[in-house]
């Protein structure tokens, strides 16, 4: 191959290169190509050609908000602002610098929110919850597996999750199994043991995907002691 892989991939040339050559994807692998990467890397620096564009237009919104701006616009800036930190986090190349930014812009947002709750105690109270669960979003999002995955036009389509989630290490592993319930991670493993036993029986040497479905197991028996324990 001629083109080199990218320092820091974006999420189509991620993808790419998960189901590059891998028999965990089976129809869905695809053989690593200069077309194909180039092609993965042509899409996310698209992306984030894209994203810079909203990234200035909202930054220069946000520094010319007047204190007698509306609520819903306020509102809605701040809707464009986290959707912004979500884009970012599946981009290519770096994106530490924007997403500080991302993360002062929406503090002055929410100051500006906190000022029109006045002294309204329970506005605040839910101001601060809402914080809370801004702050364990983008802690999640720190996970490129995550943030892929929470793309509204995610590039792991249904078909290709379980072979995903097997071919992750234990530490992506770790922080993406947080965004399932008992339920769906019960229909994971079902396929999951479908899909190594089909392999296992073509021979295939399945031992560290193996591995990764002992650890799913594992959370979800965490998940059922937990369920346990609250309900006593």
């Amino acid at each position: 191959m001629i083109i080199p892989r990218s320092e820091f991939p974006g999420r189509y040339e991620r993808h790419l290169l998960r189901r590059s050559d891998n028999v965990l994807f089976q129809t869905r692998s695809t053989e690593l190509s200069d077309d194909s990467l180039l092609q993965a890397q042509k899409e996310d620096h698209e992306e984030i050609v894209k994203f810079h564009e909203d990234f200035s237009q909202a930054l220069d919104e946000t520094v010319k908000l007047t204190p007698s701006v509306e609520s819903d616009i306020i509102l809605a800036l701040k809707d464009r602002l986290e959707r912004l930190y979500e884009q970012a986090s599946r981009l290519g190349d770096k994106q530490d610098e924007h997403k500080q930014a991302l993360k002062k812009l929406l503090l002055l947002i929410m100051s500006s929110i906190r000022q029109g709750a006045g002294n309204d105690m329970q506005a605040h109270q839910e101001l601060d919850q809402e914080d809370q669960a801004r702050s364990a979003h983008f802690q999640l999002l720190e996970s490129n597996l995550v943030a892929d995955l929470l793309s509204p036009d995610s590039v792991i389509e249904r078909q290709d999750l379980v072979a995903t989630l097997l071919n992750s290490s234990k530490d992506e592993l770790s922080t993406v199994l947080q965004l399932f319930e008992y339920q769906q991670l019960i229909k994971i493993m079902e396929e999951a043991g479908d899909l190594l036993d089909r392999l296992i029986h073509a021979n295939h040497d399945m031992s560290e995907a193996m591995e990764k479905y002992a650890f799913i197991q594992s959370y979800a028996q965490y998940l059922v002691d937990n369920i346990q324990t609250e309900s006593k």
